[in-house]
């Protein structure tokens, strides 16, 4: 019988696995009507750099979903893919062609896509092979790319049709600007951030009057683009002044005070400054009283020209200059420190600039309520649910989305503007209308408007293709709950929109892993760890089940390089266990179990392995995939290689050979299991190991799935053989109490009033003997003590170990002397602190307690020692 290398060494055979997998397209799915399909999108990671761990956290949850559902007899598609990531590739491209001595308004658009596109090439090969080391088994004969020619018809088609529907529209509206990318950016992708700022207290005076109004601002530059200052029509201190004219600061310029219920009466002087350009909310107050628009400021954060000294100026040095300037002619009342939160760039960090803008959008509120419905009805479901009051709260104050992006690289929009009569044609061909030119629009699409076609567009969407008939809906969603609204929301809706039914009918939400420390892992702080350099390490097998051990849905969990080592050490373990039944097998023996010749320890293990194999499916149903872990991690440590396998060498070792055989039988089967169960998590060693054993001619990740059979439980054995592993346990410690080494033997003398406990004893009297350091074990008929021996007492049974000829008393006294010196000494400490008066008056009483509790700990243990010491010296 052919067996396993000597050491269990990953390197050696996980690239060689996976190759064999790839070669015999192991991963691909088709269409089938004989078979239920089960269906994964992978979460499109960014092409703008390698994986990180939470890649290969969700990566590994999505495999072991889709292997799991292979073996058990779905047709289980996963599809992989990358995402353009337009924003913050662009980003990372202008960085390098900066590198270059290059920028990209020399570069042209064609030369910075084509500088892009190699940046894509680079990364996104980079990202397969992360994942393919990793393990992953998705179908990469369908491997996607959001700029792919199918899925860029996919997203003309969606724009093209909501514009149709009067969904998506062109207008003036205040967007979250960003100076550093250049772009629109959507409200998701703002991270509202406390900053310490202040409040600027301004006088406004009337015309022609000494009379003044008191505004308080935190964005003092803006006041330049004041249109208005607004107070609340029930306000009894501005009744009369509600339509006068106020002289705008610095720059002389007339504005109104008008009325709005905007305004809270009660913060503040109950004045409100007005500036439509540069403030959503004055934005809407401005169209209700028609102000018009003034905008103060460029697109890169430099004061706009027209405003005297402070034109071209950047934000930062006009709000210092015009707070300056304010001071010195008598405007400033006073400056009041006040924390705020403020709205930065997701990507680059940069300060956010609210600022009226020609941009595209999408009307949410249509599109929010059948995504809504879809959770309230139960058939869109989120793990941990919890997450739903974050997916409805989001909805319930959606805004319409902000789909336009100053970029060149993505999905550019399918707009078209007539030269001679500023006419807009959407349509994914030029125009052609004799006497007319066009130009195209040269913004492109959010990222998200194409990721949230994904889980349709990769199945070929907008055409009826036999794979979205047959895969789509899809059945579960892995991803970060930092991207609920970023993608999930957004796929929900499109999805609904564009087929009438939802993506997916689970969200299965993941935490974020960080460091040791509990810190985020991030490059600023230099503690990002690269799995791969893990897997080059202890290979993929030991960090995948890391990753996976004590993970809960949602939760944040911490990286422990030494935690993979364990998980190394773990498959080690079933390594040498595997060599171990291997061993002992003969390839001219079948091996097939029959439960007539079953010992009870081989009813224990089968009866193990029944309910393991339930309670661990029972998890993957309900995406307990740190509880799945943990059960098949104890099965394999504990009860098969720690117990079944010493159980099994009384057998093994013996003569009988037809007992050996029932012996190999069960050890073949269980091991087979073991790897099925395994599998989903540890893919690699399980498949190597299952081609060494007998009789098994496929792969194994296309076997069937270990399911709970009724007939291999047996209740009575089990409980029998607890028993005796908690008997046995309870031996070892007590022996090891007094450091009798297991190679001394001793007779071992039960004692039972239970007559089914006297012959279960009886029945395993060679498991005893073979495992208790024991030489016969006699039952008997009543108590009798036996001198000069140490008791256990364990399920309804008492046992006696005789000491004669197992212990070194000389030295055992010498012991118990040292240890009988050293708790004196404890007790005169304890003493001498709880007579100090100094001590017990001024320390805290619950110091003091814990004082008295020791003292009378180190009384008792003197006085078992003392005792100990007598007994020795009367043998």
């Amino acid at each position: 019988m052919k067996n396993l290398e000597k050491t269990y060494n990953p390197k050696d055979f996980e690239k060689k696995i996976y190759d064999s997998w790839i070669k015999d397209e192991d991963f691909t799915a088709h269409p089938n009507p004989n078979k239920e399909p089960y269906t994964i999108v992978m979460p499109p990671p960014n092409v703008t750099g390698n994986l990180h761990l939470g890649h290969a956290l969700n990566n590994t949850i999505q495999d072991i979903l889709i292997r799991w559902k292979r073996m058990s007899g779905y047709e289980a598609l996963w599809i992989p893919g990358t995402d353009h990531a337009s924003i913050s590739t662009e980003a990372k491209v202008v960085e390098k062609i900066k590198k270059d001595g290059n920028s990209k308004e020399i570069l042209g658009r064609d030369g910075f896509l084509k500088e892009a596109w190699n940046w894509t090439d680079k990364y996104g090969g980079n990202i397969k092979n992360q994942l393919k080391t990793l393990g992953v088994s998705c179908d990469w004969s369908r491997d996607a790319f959001t700029l792919d020619e199918n899925l860029s018809k996919a997203v003309e088609e969606v724009f093209i049709k909501m514009y149709k529907d009067g969904l998506i529209y062109r207008g003036d509206r205040i967007v979250n600007w960003c100076c550093n990318c250049g772009t629109a950016i959507s409200d998701a992708e703002v991270d509202h951030i406390d900053e310490d700022g202040n409040f600027y207290h301004i006088k406004y005076f009337f015309k022609d009057s000494d009379e003044y109004i008191v505004i308080a601002t935190t964005r003092p530059e803006t006041m330049l683009g004041d249109l208005a200052v607004a107070v609340h029509p029930n306000d009894d201190r501005y009744k009369e002044k509600v339509g006068k004219t106020l002289v705008l600061p610095l720059v002389d310029i007339e504005i109104p005070l008008i009325s709005d219920e905007y305004v809270d009466m009660e913060f503040g002087t109950g004045c409100v400054k007005i500036t439509p350009s540069h403030d959503p909310n004055d934005f809407e107050v401005g169209g209700r009283h028609n102000l018009g628009q003034k905008l103060i400021m460029d697109y890169t954060g430099k004061i706009a020209e027209g405003f005297g000294r402070y034109s071209g100026m950047d934000r930062t040095v006009a709000r210092k200059e015009i707070v300056n300037d304010l001071r010195e002619k008598g405007y400033l009342v006073k400056i009041e420190p006040h924390s705020h939160a403020v709205g930065h760039c997701e990507r680059c960090k940069t300060t956010i600039e609210p600022i009226i803008s020609k941009q595209w959008f999408v009307k949410m509120e249509e599109l929010a309520k059948p995504a809504k419905e879809a959770y309230l009805s139960g058939k869109l479901k989120f793990v941990p649910d919890r997450f739903g009051k974050v997916y409805m709260n989001w909805l319930n104050n959606i805004k319409d989305w902000c789909i336009s992006r100053q970029l060149w690289w993505g999905h550019r929009l399918p707009v078209y503007y007539c030269n001679e009569t500023g006419e807009v044609v959407v349509s994914r061909e030029e125009p052609k209308v004799e006497g007319k030119t066009f130009r195209r629009d040269d913004d492109t699409l959010d990222t998200w408007f194409s990721s949230a076609l994904w889980p349709f567009s990769t199945l070929g969407w907008p055409n009826e293709t036999q794979d979205l008939k047959y895969f789509f809906p899809t059945n579960v969603l892995v991803t970060g709950y930092d991207i609920i609204f970023f993608w999930v929301i957004r796929m929900v809706f499109s999805s609904l929109y564009n087929l009438g039914e939802i993506p997916f009918t689970n969200v299965y939400f993941t935490g974020l892993i960080r460091d040791e420390l509990g810190r985020k892992m991030s490059k600023s702080l230099n503690n990002g760890i690269d799995p791969i350099e893990v897997i080059e390490k202890y290979g993929a097998d030991a960090l995948r089940f890391t990753l996976i051990s004590g993970n809960t849905p949602g939760n944040d969990m911490r990286f422990y390089e030494k935690r993979v080592e364990a998980n190394r050490n773990f498959a080690n373990k079933l390594w040498n266990a595997s060599r171990f039944v291997l061993m002992n097998l003969n390839d001219d023996e079948k091996y097939n179990i029959d439960i007539q010749n079953l010992e009870n320890e081989d009813k224990w293990i089968l009866t193990r392995l029944s309910r393991t194999t339930k309670e661990l499916t029972e998890n993957l149903e309900k995406f307990e995939f740190g509880l799945a872990s943990a059960k098949i991690y104890d099965f394999i440590w504990n009860e098969f290689c720690d117990w079944y396998i010493e159980f099994s060498k009384t057998r093994l070792y013996g003569d009988n050979l037809e007992k050996k055989l029932v012996c190999k039988s069960v050890l073949v089967y269980v091991l087979n299991n073991i790897l099925k169960l395994l599998h989903p998590f540890m893919p690699f060693i399980t498949e190597e190991i299952y081609s060494f054993l007998p009789e098994n001619t496929e792969k194994l990740i296309n076997a069937s799935f270990p399911v709970y059979d009724k007939n291999f439980v047996f209740d009575y054995e089990e409980k029998e053989v607890e028993n005796l592993i908690e008997m046995v346990t309870a031996i070892r410690n007590k022996r090891s109490e007094k450091n009798i080494p297991p190679s001394k033997k001793s007779d071992l003398y039960f004692v039972s009033s239970d007559d089914t406990t006297k012959e279960s004893t009886k029945t395993l009297e060679h498991l005893y003997r073979f495992l208790a350091s024991c030489s016969n074990v006699i039952v008997m008929d009543k108590d009798e003590e036996i001198s000069n021996s140490m008791v256990v007492i364990c399920n309804n049974q008492k046992v006696y170990i005789p000491l004669d000829g197992l212990v070194d008393y000389e030295k055992e006294l010498e012991k118990l002397m040292a240890d009988l010196q050293k708790y004196d000494a404890e007790i005169k400490r304890a003493s001498s602190k709880l007579a100090n008066e100094k001590f017990v008056n001024n320390a805290p009483q619950k110091v003091v307690d814990e004082e008295k509790e020791k003292l009378l700990k180190y009384k008792n243990i003197y006085n078992e020692i003392k005792l100990s010491i007598e007994k020795i010296k009367n043998i």
